[in-house]
This record gives structure tokens, C-alpha cells and sequence, in this order.
């Protein structure tokens, strides 16, 4: 509509501005031809031309401003030109997230879903039955895949690519992979026009946070995120402590200056241990961030044989960051020197395990997860494990930076009876020999390559 009326508008203006230029040249052409008045006929002509020409050009900016306003900037095109200037002065996702709440949801009656194609991963979704429906999302990762082109599109009831704007049912943009829904029954009353203008915006948009994310990574190389490392570090035990029956090693190898892996050890009385060794999803300062809250939240909270109460404490200080998709796995546990026994909370931690003696040989014994990621999923009801100990077992605890190194041929090493046999070799040394046969054992064979993860492991002997 504001293109058809404007090219209208611009055409009527130029043909009226021609007419009176030759109507007034006519009215003066001369009936005797002579130099004067020819002179003078040119330049009367070219006056009244240049006046032409001025108040045509006022004119027509008068003409386009109310075409403008008629189309784009009033009924219901208004929300997206409302949308579209929010956007501009967004800088996070969460500035975006505020202005598809407060526009296009508040106002506009939208229902809204962004997904990374990249990732398969939604970023945010409406309050709504139609945008939370799992047969609408299993609809769009089907139509709209992560080979989907940049620009924008309409998309009828059914959710297929419509170019009928009048059974348009909604629309989506689309770049570098970022896809943005826009549910809205009212679609087709939208001025055409108005989608370019949103679809550059968005652009723009996921350029800018991108760009933004990428100085935050170079600055990872910088003196400030060296002195980060240091008091990162300094929220790890500097010295294990001395506990009775109960020898402990430990190991941390960041992969850049910061981490996202972490582990403690706090003694609760003479008898009772809190060990926990987790990760951080992700690099750098966000999982820094992480990884120091969880630290602090634990060495803070009262009661830490509470370990369900502990796990809720770390869930709720991460979800208050608000850091857009972090979370952390960790194992949490209690060690009883005199009941012998463990009790853990194992929140998607892959590798800990107890290697118990026997006639036979040492057994792997798993701790198997019994609760979800932690920080950014409902963790629901969550039992405490528990476990009996022998004197000599080996609690051995490690994020996936071991078990998940790769040989030249790209076979992780926790899939081979090489690791397995170095585990049941090491668990009759002493923590501190057993942590020494598992790094060189790494080392060896990730061969020259660079480490692709951080490395962090705690083993704990009983009895002892």
C-alpha cells in the first residue's frame, strides 16, 4: 500500500510540475520572434521553472509524510514501526526479549519464537498455546531448517511459505541462522512495505550483538582477564585439607585463563566431607561468573549436609543472573569416615565413579545421575543417593575434559579398556599417583594436539 500510493503520489506530482512549465511557455512564447524577447521568455521560463520545482518538491515531501503516517505509522502497521525503532536501541538478547514482551506480545497480541538454527536451540518462546506447542515446533524445525535463506516470509495456518500476503497467519526473519516466529492472526493488515524495514533492523541487530560478543572473547587475551584467572583461581582450596581417613588429590588445567570447571572440599565435623567438583557450560567470563557463584553460594549456605537444599541454593543463584544459556553439572556429595557410606546428589555428571576392591580385582562402581542440569531447567524433586564404602575404596570425580579427549583417529578415551585398565592399575596407589597415571595417560594420548577442554579431576582414597 505505501508503495503503490507513493509511486502514485510521485508520478502525479512530476506529470502536474511538466504541465505547468509548458502551459506557462506557451503563455509567454513571443508572436514576433526577436533576441530580447526570447531573452526574456528564457528567463521568466526559467524562474517560474525553478519555483516549479521548489514548490513541487514541498509538495511532494508533504504528500509522502501523510502517506507515511496513513500507512506506516498508523493502525495496526503502527506495532511493528514501534517494534522496529525498540530494536535499535538493543543491545543483548535480553534488551531484544523486552521489546517482543512489551510490543509485539503486550501490545500487538503476537505470539513470538526465536530459535538458533545453529544449535536447534529456542531462545525464547511467548507464554502462548500456539508458540510453546510441540507439534508447531516439531512443524517448524521440519519446514525451516538451519539451510533456510536470509530474508524475511510469511507463512499461512498450516505454517508453509505463503506468498498470498492475504492468508498470511504469521511471518519470520531470517539471518545467519537466527529465526524469528511472529504468530499473529491480523498479519495481512500490516503495510508490505514495513517488513524490509524490519528485516534490515533485525539484521542489523543480530550483527551488532554478535559483534559485541566477539570483543568480549578478544578481550580474553588481555591483562585484566589474566588477573580474572588469578582470582578465579583463588576460589579453589589452595591446600586439600587434612581429614582423618580420607586422602585427596586433585588436578585443574583450564584450557584458556579462565574456567568453567570448579571443585571443593569442606570439612563438616571430624567425620563428614563435602565434596563436589561440577561444570560450567561454556567459556570465558560468563562461565567464570558461574563458576565463582556456585563456589560462594556453597561455602556460604549453613547447612551443607542438606544437599538437596544445597542444589536448589546454586540452581537460584544462577537463574538470578540471568546470563542467557548457562547452567552447570556437578556432584555433590557427603563422605561419612565412620558410617562409611557416601550420599550424593549426581546433577548430569558423566564419569564419577567408586573403584572398589575384591577378590577379583577392583570394581567400577557408577554414580549415575539422579538429577537435571542445574541453572537453567525445572530440577523438580530430587533424591539423595546413597552408597555404602569399604576401606580402600577410590572416589574418582572428573569433568568430561578427560574422558572426552580424542586420539588422531577421534576416539574419546572414556570409550576405551585403555582408560579402563589405567583406572583399575591406579586405584591401589595413592590419590596423588593415581591423578599423575591419568594426566600422563591424556597427554600421551591426545599426542601433540592442543586440549580442546578444561581438565579437572579429585580422587579420594577411604580408609586411609
Amino acid at each position: 500500500m505505501y508503495r503503490t500510493r507513493k509511486k502514485i503520489a510521485l508520478i502525479g506530482i512530476n506529470i502536474l510540475s511538466i504541465i505547468i512549465v509548458i502551459l506557462v511557455t506557451l503563455f509567454l512564447l513571443p508572436a514576433r520572434k526577436n533576441s530580447d524577447a526570447s531573452i526574456y521568455t528564457f528567463v521568466v521560463t526559467s524562474v517560474i521553472m525553478l519555483a516549479v520545482l521548489f514548490w513541487g518538491n514541498r509538495i511532494k515531501n508533504f504528500f509522502l509524510n501523510k502517506i507515511r503516517k496513513d500507512t506506516l505509522e498508523s493502525g495496526e502497521t503502527v506495532i511493528i514501526n514501534q517494534f522496529i525503532n525498540s530494536i535499535r536501541s538493543c543491545y543483548s538478547l535480553d534488551d531484544f526479549y523486552g521489546a517482543v514482551a512489551n510490543i509485539l506480545e503486550k501490545q500487538g497480541d503476537c505470539a513470538v519464537l526465536l530459535v538458533d538454527r545453529s544449535k536447534n536451540y529456542i531462545l525464547y518462546n511467548s507464554p502462548n498455546r500456539l508458540s510453546t506447542s510441540e507439534t508447531m515446533r516439531n512443524k517448524l524445525d521440519q519446514y525451516f531448517t538451519d539451510g533456510w535463506r536470509d530474508g524475511f516470509f510469511f507463512f499461512d495456518r498450516h505454517i508453509g511459505v505463503t506468498t498470498n500476503y492475504k492468508k498470511a497467519r504469521g511471518f519470520f526473519l531470517c539471518y545467519e541462522q537466527q529465526h524469528l516466529y511472529v504468530f499473529c492472526r491480523y498479519t495481512r493488515l500490516f503495510d508490505v512495505d514495513v517488513y524490509q524495514h524490519l528485516y534490515e533492523e533485525y539484521k542489523r541487530f543480530v550483527i551488532r550483538t554478535k559483534t559485541i560478543t566477539t570483543l568480549s572473547e578478544i578481550s580474553a587475551t588481555t591483562k585484566e582477564w589474566e588477573q580474572l584467572a588469578v582470582t578465579q583461581q583463588s576460589f579453589l582450596p589452595q591446600k586439600i585439607p587434612n581429614i582423618n581417613k580420607l586422602k585427596i588429590a586433585t588436578y585443574f588445567r583450564p584450557l584458556v585463563n579462565v574456567s568453567g570447571d570448579y571443585f571443593s572440599v569442606l570439612p563438616i565435623d571430624q567425620n563428614k566431607t563435602l565434596l563436589m567438583l561440577g561444570d560450567v557450560s561454556g567459556k570465558g567470563l560468563p562461565a567464570a561468573l558461574i563458576m565463582g557463584l556456585v563456589m560462594n553460594t556453597v561455602k556460604i549456605i549453613e547447612d551443607k549436609e542438606d544437599l538437596v537444599g544445597v542444589l536448589h541454593a546454586i540452581d537460584k543463584a544462577i537463574k538470578g543472573m540471568h546470563l542467557q544459556d548457562k547452567y552447570t553439572v556437578l556432584f555433590l556429595s557427603i563422605v561419612d569416615t565412620e558410617k562409611m557410606k557416601i550420599r550424593y546428589i549426581n546433577a548430569s555428571m558423566s564419569d564419577p565413579i567408586i573403584l572398589s576392591p575384591s577378590p577379583d580385582g577392583y570394581r567400577i562402581k557408577p554414580l549415575t545421575s539422579n538429577a537435571s542440569l542445574v541453572g537453567i531447567l525445572d530440577i523438580g524433586d530430587v533424591t539423595v543417593q546413597e552408597k555404602r564404602l569399604f576401606r580402600g575404596d577410590t572416589i574418582l570425580m572428573a569433568t568430561d575434559g578427560v574422558s572426552e579427549v580424542m586420539d588422531d583417529d577421534g576416539v574419546e578415551l572414556g570409550d576405551t579398556d585403555l582408560y579402563k585398565k589405567t583406572l583399575i592399575a591406579g586405584a591401589a596407589k595413592t590419590p596423588q599417583e593415581f591423578v599423575d597415571d591419568i594426566v600422563d595417560l591424556i597427554m600421551k594420548y591426545n599426542g601433540d594436539k592442543k586440549l580442546h577442554d578444561d581438565v579437572t579431576m579429585m580422587i579420594a582414597k577411604v580408609g586411609y
